[in-house]
């Protein structure tokens, strides 16, 4: 049985040496999917809600949790993102899905920072619809995919 990567030789916590991995390219996409009411669902698509568009805060909210993702969880390394992207999609009737990509040319992956920053934008347009909808569920943060590093791609199928 391989020995957990997070414990030292000590048994304690300890964050993965990577410092003999090469840097090389490294990309990752993971989605939020966010089910709510007609009226919600309606407010944040024509950008009527009292707090403002809410699209426009949760890109800037992922975005911004991307590049904290060594901050908030607690082994993470710090990463030079050389890009973070959250878009949205439309799944009528009444759900938003939430993508971010994350890149990188480091010696270890971006598989948190996207999915810190799909997780962030999703809670940030619960937090800008709640007045209308505290019922809103976010359902399914998962990666989709990465590539780069030993361990190559994976996809999600």
């Amino acid at each position: 049985m391989p020995k957990p990567s997070h414990l030292s030789s000590a048994g304690g916590v300890a964050m993965v040496d990577v410092s003999a991995k090469s840097a090389t390219r490294r990309i990752a996409r993971a989605e939020a999917v966010l089910h709510m009411s007609n009226a919600a669902f309606r407010a944040i698509r024509t950008a009527v809600l009292r707090k403002g568009d809410a699209l426009v805060a949760a890109q800037v909210a992922g975005i911004t949790a991307a590049k904290r993702t060594d901050e908030l969880i607690p082994l993470a390394h710090s990463l030079p993102l050389s890009s973070v992207r959250v878009s949205f999609e439309w799944k009528p009737p009444n759900a938003v899905r939430v993508e971010a990509e994350a890149k990188t040319t480091a010696q270890t992956g971006v598989e948190m920072e996207a999915l810190v920053a799909a997780s962030v934008a999703a809670l940030t347009i619960y937090d800008m619809t709640k007045s209308l909808d505290r019922g809103i569920v976010i359902e399914r943060i998962a990666l989709l995919e990465k590539s780069g590093g030993k361990s190559g791609k994976w996809r999600r199928s």
